[in-house]
């Protein structure tokens, strides 16, 4: 019995080792998401408000904000961009 218990203990201590380094790590990582998740739907509202009035949008501008956009949605961002989105698409592309 005695090597069951030995086994039982290094588990229990690697187990508690994991906790001390994955715990913390996930909720670094998870935070990281919602700040990059926070910072593009900020430059994207940030192109939408700059070219809203007239319905015109460059052309480097809408290939930033697909790349913004696909980024967000990759980070499971919700869908107020969407609406976003979808009206920036239907605007003329300026060169």
């Amino acid at each position: 019995m005695s090597g069951l218990n030995d086994i039982t203990l290094i588990l229990g201590a690697v187990e508690m080792i994991m906790g001390l380094i994955f715990i913390p790590l996930f909720i670094f990582v998870k935070n990281l998401a919602n700040g990059m998740r926070c910072q593009l739907r900020s430059d994207m509202l940030h192109i939408y408000y700059a070219n809203k009035d007239t319905k015109k949008i460059r052309q480097y501008e809408l290939e930033n904000f697909v790349y913004l956009y696909k980024a967000y949605k990759a980070l499971k961002g919700n869908s107020f961009i969407d609406k976003i989105y979808e009206e920036v698409m239907k605007w003329e592309v300026v060169t």
